[in-house]
């Protein structure tokens, strides 16, 4: 209700498009009575792109017509009575407008609710700004833009005024010339008058004829000033229009595909669309008005031709605005829900597009249908260069066709495909030593609709974020690499799809923290320390000095084409494999700040030194992908645990089978850390049965040395892991008998 509440204190133009959020499809009496509990439901875990969704959305319409007529069952006494009317009436309402497609309400209070929250958040902006602190550098973008806009509709106001002020001298004069072939014609008809009243009528008429043409003159000078001077003031808004339009779509809106590119990293997502669409829509209606004015001024010109250069002046300007709009509407088709940028074969996915002006041009008039089919890089590149007409492909998606649909509630005119498939993939021939996983495709997106009734028609394309196809779940880590790598040092407006093949260790770190903490969905990414190891793996280096690595540069063949030395894979697929291990079973103990994680061997040694017996930390392995070891104070290493290892058995429940360990590295109580995470025991036996239990064991230190010492031991692991088993079946048979 917080949200509601601040909703109504908006004032001006910020009230007015709130206010044009509700209307039939959502009446504001709904979202004010139901404020809270509106604000309360989960709108956002429902997938608007996902069939299967549908049927939790069924549920929060149900919902929320029971939660009206609730509401509505309470309104009592004489000013209650047309509320209860009124309430009973809109739950009906609801029910029959959304009961058979109910992911439409939820799509319409979705942007009902972010719209809201972006109108509150930007007055509360433009508050702060007017007393001593100053507005963001993103509110101040919005408040420049804005401006323009106004300077925009006022000069557009103003052609239109001179526009109707030519049309009615131009019409006057019409008249007036019309008035002079009047008198020409009395003229040619005195010859039939006697000549003393002829002489009379032809001075009389001869006089007016020379007034009369002695204005035409005069005005026909001023209509064409009028004329030049309305076409300069074209000039001028169609510069300013073009300035506007380039901020906000080779600034704006290439912004906002970075932040969609780097969000396939794990970036902050992209945001909405709304603010974009809405100055886009702006956009395209000033350019649509100053269309019509030129359109006006070219039938005056053709109504009342005069010499001079307003024909060429008009052509130019008609020509100069339709490449204006053209540009507009090609830019502004767009995927707003990339497909997956590893795509695998014979599997089901999804994707969004949308052109921000559809409304406002009418475009679903005629809802226009969307092709997709995938090309290669340099099928990309023949695209993007004019030199292929026609869309060849490099595959076949199945359910590739889908029809723009116009939703009246959001404004927004979208096609959502929702069940393509990749059938085949034609590879090209590959360069060098690269693999099918570094080779990039991307899914095209064409459509054709026709504005103003037919009189311009465009034929747009948009290319989606490069994809690298897979056949087999293992080739997925070297694919997302590729992506990564990608989407991390693209450059806006690049050559499909080049990226440069050596990048600063800085600008990967900036990448790889990102993917980690948006797997780790965490606030605790990778610290300085733990990008001082990865530098140390990348490099074969021993400085533990960060400045040292701040101007070396990283290729893509370290990065992920040759294997780290001494192992048989990359330095990739390794920070991969902790990833995925990190993800799967041990988020929540990173979160906690329990794990160290990035420590080798000799680091973690040395740690432990000092420390008491049985203090240990965890720490990841060097030699196995999506490894993960305990070190403690009596044995130096386990052998890794790896995601096989803890589908079996937790790890905080191992590190408590495990009664050596005492405390986590510094010095906290093991069970302080991890007694949250224990397995509760089992229950009693249920009719007869014992259900067994597995436990992790370590031999006992004898049994594996005799009388060597283990102080001194470096890594007791391998010596330990032939007779992990032993103690394990013992227990297994004492258990089961």
């Amino acid at each position: 209700m917080a949200m509601w509440i601040q909703a109504q204190q908006l004032q001006g133009e910020a009230l007015h498009q709130m206010q044009a959020l509700y209307g039939q499809h959502f009446p504001i009496e709904v979202r004010h009575y139901l404020a809270q509990w509106i604000e309360t439901q989960l709108w956002d875990s429902v997938e608007l792109d996902n069939p299967a969704e549908e049927a939790k959305a069924k549920r929060l319409l149900d919902n929320l017509v029971a939660e009206l007529q609730r509401k509505a069952q309470l309104q009592g006494g004489e000013d209650g009575f047309l509320l209860k009317i009124k309430l009973g009436h809109y739950a009906s309402q609801l029910k029959s407008t959304y009961d058979r497609c109910p992911l439409e309400l939820v799509r319409c209070i979705k942007h009902i609710l972010h719209s809201e929250q972006r109108l509150v958040q930007e007055a509360t902006n433009a508050s702060c700004g007017t007393g001593t602190q100053a507005m963001d550098s993103l509110s101040q973008r919005h408040q420049q833009i804005n401006q323009a806009f106004e300077e925009l509709r006022l000069a557009t106001q103003e052609t239109e005024n001179e526009l109707r002020k030519l049309q009615h001298s131009q019409e006057y004069f019409i008249i007036q010339y019309q008035e002079n072939l009047r008198i020409q014609a009395q003229l040619s008809s005195l010859s039939s008058l006697p000549p003393a009243e002829r002489t009379q009528r032809e001075t009389t008429l001869q006089s007016k004829r020379a007034t009369v043409e002695a204005w035409l003159a005069r005005e026909a000078s001023t209509l064409q000033k009028y004329r030049l001077d309305l076409s300069e003031q074209h000039q001028k808004t169609l510069g300013l229009l073009r300035k506007q339009q380039t901020l906000i779509l080779d600034e704006e809106l290439i912004q906002w595909k970075r932040r969609q590119q780097l969000a396939g990293n794990g970036g902050p997502h992209e945001g909405g669309l709304d603010v974009l669409q809405s100055w886009c829509e702006k956009l395209a209606d000033l350019i649509w008005q100053n269309r019509q004015q030129i359109r006006r001024c070219e039938h005056l010109t053709q109504q009342l031709p005069l010499p001079g250069p307003m024909e060429e002046l008009l052509s130019k300007l008609n020509s100069d605005i339709t490449d204006i709009i053209s540009a507009l509407v090609t830019s502004t088709f767009i995927i707003e829900k990339q497909p997956p940028q590893v795509l695998k074969t014979q599997t089901k996915f999804a994707a969004t597009v949308r052109l921000l002006v559809g409304g406002k041009l009418n475009v679903h008039m005629n809802p226009p249908q969307v092709k997709a089919v995938i090309v290669s890089e340099q099928q990309a590149k023949a695209l993007l260069k004019n030199e292929s007409t026609h869309s060849e492909s490099s595959g076949e998606i199945l359910n590739n066709n889908c029809v723009m649909e116009y939703h009246q509630a959001t404004g927004t005119l979208s096609a959502h495909f929702r069940n393509m498939s990749l059938k085949r993939i034609k590879r090209s021939d590959r360069r060098g030593a690269e693999s099918v996983t570094e080779e990039k495709f991307t899914v095209l997106f064409e459509s054709q609709f026709s504005v103003g009734g037919n009189e311009l028609v465009f034929h747009v394309k948009t290319l989606s974020l490069p994809v690298v196809v897979i056949v087999h779940g293992s080739q997925d880590n070297n694919a997302t690499a590729t992506v990564l790598w990608d989407n991390a040092f693209a450059e806006p407006g690049r050559v499909p799809f080049i990226v440069p093949d050596k990048v600063l260790w800085p600008q990967l770190c900036e990448a790889l923290d990102m993917k980690y903490k948006a797997e780790m969905h965490s606030g605790r990414g990778l610290s300085e320390d733990n990008l001082v190891f990865l530098a140390q793996k990348a490099f074969t280096s021993s400085s533990n000095n960060p400045e040292d690595y701040h101007n070396m540069t990283i290729s893509w063949a370290q990065f992920n084409r040759e294997s780290l030395p001494g192992r048989n894979f990359t330095f990739w697929q390794w920070f991969d494999g902790v990833v995925e291990l990190m993800k799967k079973h041990l988020k929540p103990h990173w979160n906690d700040g329990a794990i160290l994680g990035f420590v080798n061997k000799q680091q973690a040694q040395d740690m432990l030194l000092s420390k008491p017996n049985g203090t240990f930390l965890l720490r990841f392995s060097d030699s196995e992908i999506g490894g993960i070891t305990i070190a403690w104070r009596l044995v130096w290493n386990l052998l890794p645990y790896t995601t096989k290892d803890f589908s079996i058995r937790s790890l905080a429940d191992r590190i408590s089978d495990l009664n050596h360990l005492l405390f986590l590295y510094p010095d906290r109580p093991k069970d302080e850390v991890f007694a949250k995470y224990y397995t509760p025991p089992l229950s009693k036996a249920v009719d007869g049965y014992v259900k067994p239990q597995i436990k992790q064991v370590v031999p006992e230190h004898n049994e594996i040395y005799g009388d060597f010492d283990l102080e001194d031991t470096m890594d007791v692991a391998r010596h330990v892991e032939e007779l992990l088993r032993r103690p394990m079946a013992n227990q297994w048979s004492s258990q089961q008998s």
